[in-house]
């Protein structure tokens, strides 16, 4: 079974429980173990702050992208912004932990201890960051949309 979903949301602070929601909704409509689902929409919610505060200029009318894939036994999350991205193009950019009593940079490190595979880019040819992660699944006993 397969389940793909896209949101376009603006980039306001409402937004980031909102896709959390609905992400929690659909894994539990699926059957995934709520463990497994919790750490991904801790990881979901830590991507789109990311995207809600450094994802564009300070118009906050522009948008970001959430999309997620369930596909057999993995959850795949993209979360695109259209802001100036990652210094040194992002890519394979080291993420160094934030001193435990700083307020901001723990989001990226916590995406990593909760996902099994995180990517950490900028959108080729163009302006705007993507984090990407995803998570091999587990299901409830009693689901009933398991992958086959």
């Amino acid at each position: 079974m397969s389940i793909w979903w896209s949101l376009h949301l603006r980039r306001e602070a409402a937004s980031v429980p909102l896709a959390r929601r609905l992400f929690l909704g659909t894994m539990e409509t699926a059957g995934v173990d709520p463990d497994i689902s919790y750490d991904l929409s801790v990881a979901l919610s830590e991507a789109c702050a990311n995207a809600v505060e450094h994802g564009g200029d300070d118009d906050s009318s522009e948008a970001y992208r959430v999309t997620a894939y369930l596909d057999g036994e993995k959850c795949r999350i993209e979360v695109a912004d259209s802001g100036p991205g990652f210094p040194s193009g992002g890519r394979r950019t080291p993420v160094r932990a934030a001193h435990a009593e700083a307020e901001h940079g723990r989001g990226l490190c916590l995406i990593q201890e909760l996902a099994d595979h995180v990517h950490i880019g900028n959108k080729p040819g163009r302006s705007g960051a993507v984090v990407s992660f995803d998570k091999i699944l587990k299901w409830r006993k009693d689901a009933s949309l398991v992958a086959v």
